[in-house]
């Protein structure tokens, strides 16, 4: 056992239990009917004595010595890969994050899903998907960590297709999988590359705070020793022995890998069209999705790798989160379906998150990832309990309706309040209004990127900007779902105003979820002070070294400006959606269409990529079916040919010669025979020939 950091036996035990004890719950639920409701409370029992011992342990190693632990794994030649827990902030942050998000999503998910006739086989792809989540956090080598990468890739998978009767869902588990290998070949490379450069997998070693990458970087060429990072101790730092110098394109390959990899797993430009089509899986699948688990990989793999960026390669990154942030924004200012709404939103917030590590906020990053997990898994559930009691509306009237479609809905708070207070909760925290979580942490991104623009290029002061008009699109996307979900009439009483109305917001396995969640978007939680972002423990604890508070105007203007503006915007909504006494936006024109169809990127994909590469499927077939199987079956006929040819030939010819010989010497024995009958005259009249033969012959020669 390798020991690189001190440890204690209890709390490596203790993660060793809250990581296994999902995967215990998916064996059993593997074994029992799949019918059977027990295997709902196994799962659910499993996640809540996870989450307490996460929380041990992270209240043991959070802002204390990092705790790390590893063995021999495998030896292959000299190279030796070890296998083992790495726990530092990150790790313990993640770890008790995604507990606490799967631990509402499974009590829900009990009377969610419970006349689903997969009820157990539900709860085992569930408990497996938080497994793999959970060890993909506290992996301590890139190895096994791209291993539960790809666990977490495949039991989201399973997930997403779990109604696989649907087509549609059977075209988005595929879409997801496809996209998300993309990703996964980038991961795969950038591993390969920096075990060539560095000849070890370990994270720490890597990425650590002494970590080999931090002293790494372009530098002529070539990939060193930069000089601007390199300690004054370096040779105490590394210990690892020789190092093979790669050119310099590697680091910008390696990196490339990264981010393929980021923007699979955390749905960012151009790899984000799978997330929307994610929402035919079950909702609260869609709410751990969303919330703290896969789309949170790509982020946290961010955080893990960061010091392998340089200043170039965070700026595009700081580029891209911010196109994404508002592109995925003026998506959602269109859509009419609920889960798609929120899937957009995600999206938005995604790029937020990837902004923020590319203007050097890594603090900022993983707070708002932190706080994002709760509001956006509450809305999520929130739109369970609506689509669940539309689907109740359409059943009970026999309606051909979409239960999801936010144009037939309305008036749902005097039905739902339980559900429409949480809901008002988790919007608010998303639009970042003050006294939430959000709040807190969409500020200190916005912050930091107007101070990191300070003294760049015009068009870089482009990225906070973007990221603040960004904010206001949220403003109006988000209040536009809340008034047309829960204000004014019911729609779908205009249509049909016969139908009988019997819905609420639930028993208890619903209503505990949703109010656990709104308590954590408020805050307290993160912070006693509501008004600034450096005062939260979580920021605190993770902010850089250089890190000045308060130190400019922005830090006064940008709360202000954005809260007054996204407020207007709020009444906006309400005017145009329930009042109706203002302007409305047209339903037609280019901007409208664009924003409408996702900006066309599906189709852009499906006619520049897919159609293409299923033009050349389909080429392949026909050169493999009438080219080389063509090939093929002429030379299996010719073979025959050849082959009768030869059984004629051996019948008729060689087996007929040797009949021939065989007859011949049959008639010469034959005719011999008469001479040899006994008779003493038939023995003369033969010599008598025989000597007239020889006589002619004689006579003739």
């Amino acid at each position: 056992m390798n020991n690189a950091i001190p440890y204690t036996d209890t709390i490596i035990s203790y993660t060793i239990a809250a990581v296994g004890l999902p995967l215990f719950a998916a064996l059993i639920n593997f074994c029992l009917p799949v019918k059977s409701k027990a295997a709902g409370w196994i799962s659910t029992l499993a996640i809540l004595v996870g989450c307490v011992l996460s929380a041990i342990v992270f209240a043991r190693v959070w802002n204390q010595q990092p705790q790390h632990v590893q063995n021999l794994w495998f030896t292959i030649g000299n190279t030796k890969v070890f296998a083992g827990i790495l726990l530092n902030n990150l790790s313990v942050l993640m770890l008790l994050l995604v507990s606490l998000i799967a631990l509402p999503v499974h009590i829900y998910s009990t009377a969610y899903m419970k006349h689903d006739d997969k009820y157990s086989r539900y709860f085992t792809y569930l408990s497996f998907f938080c497994f793999s989540m959970l060890a993909l956090v506290v992996a301590d080598s890139m190895v096994l960590f791209y291993a539960f990468w790809e666990l977490v890739g495949f039991s989201s998978y399973l997930l997403i297709g779990f109604w696989f009767t649907k087509d549609k869902a059977v075209q988005a588990n595929k879409k997801a999988f496809i996209m998300n290998r993309i990703g996964d070949i980038g991961l795969l490379s950038a591993i390969i590359i920096l075990f060539a450069q560095f000849h070890t997998f370990d994270i720490d070693a890597l990425f650590g705070q002494h970590g080999l990458v931090k002293f790494m970087g372009p530098d002529n060429g070539q990939w060193t020793f930069a000089p601007d990072r390199m300690p004054s101790n370096y040779g105490s730092v590394w210990t690892r022995g020789a190092m093979v110098t790669l050119p310099a394109i590697w680091q910008y390959i390696a990196c490339a890998g990264i981010f393929l990899a980021v923007a699979a797993k955390s749905a960012q430009f151009p790899l984000h069209t799978w997330l929307p089509d994610a929402m035919e899986g079950p909702t609260s699948v869609s709410a751990l999705i969303h919330a703290a688990t896969m789309v949170a990989a790509g982020v946290f793999l961010l955080g893990r790798v960061y010091p392998l960026f340089t200043d170039t390669e965070l700026t595009v990154l700081a580029v891209i989160g911010c196109f994404t942030a508002f592109m995925a924004a003026t998506i959602a200012l269109t859509q009419s379906d609920l889960k798609r709404v929120l899937a957009y939103s995600t999206i938005s917030q995604l790029g937020y998150m990837i902004l923020a590590m590319g203007v050097g906020a890594y603090g900022s990053s993983l707070f708002h990832l932190a706080t994002h997990a709760f509001f956006k898994c509450l809305l999520f559930l929130v739109a369970g309990v609506v689509i669940h009691e539309m689907q109740h509306i359409r059943e009970e009237n026999n309606l051909d309706i979409d239960p999801q479609n936010i144009q037939y809905m309305g008036g749902l708070r005097k039905k739902l309040p339980l559900t429409f207070i949480v809901a008002i909760v988790g919007s608010l925290a998303l639009i970042g209004i003050p006294l939430t979580s959000g709040y807190l942490s969409k500020d200190g991104i916005l912050i930091q990127a107007f101070e990191w623009s300070e003294g760049r290029s015009a068009w870089l002061k482009l990225i906070p900007a973007g990221a603040l008009f960004t904010s206001w699109l949220t403003a109006f996307y988000v209040s536009r779902l809340i008034v047309k979900v829960f204000f004014g009439e019911f729609r779908l009483l205009k249509h049909h105003p016969e139908i009988k109305i019997h819905i609420g917001d639930g028993g208890w396995q619903y209503r505990i979820p949703l109010i656990l969640l709104a308590i954590c978007s408020l805050f307290p939680l993160f912070s006693l002070n509501p008004f600034f972002y450096e005062k939260a423990w979580l920021f605190e604890s993770l902010k850089p070294a250089e890190f000045m508070a308060r130190e400019n105007i922005y830090h006064t203007i940008i709360p202000i400006g954005v809260n007054i503006l996204s407020v207007f915007v709020m009444y906006a909504a309400y005017a145009i959606y329930v009042k109706r006494n203002t302007f409305s936006f047209p339903q037609t024109g280019f901007f409208y269409r664009l924003s409408y169809n996702q900006w066309y990127l599906d189709k852009i994909y499906k006619k520049v990529i897919v159609k293409p590469i299923l033009g050349l499927g389909k080429t392949c077939f026909w050169f493999d079916r009438n080219i080389i199987d063509g090939l093929i079956h002429s030379i299996e006929r010719l073979s025959r040919k050849v082959a009768d040819l030869t059984a004629w030939c051996d019948k008729y010819i060689v087996d007929g010669f040797l009949h021939l010989m065989a007859a011949l010497v049959q008639s010469i024995g034959n005719f011999a025979r008469k001479f040899q009958n006994g008779k003493v005259q038939y023995y003369l009249y033969s010599m008598l020939l025989i000597v007239l033969v020889l006589f002619i012959l004689k006579i003739l020669i």
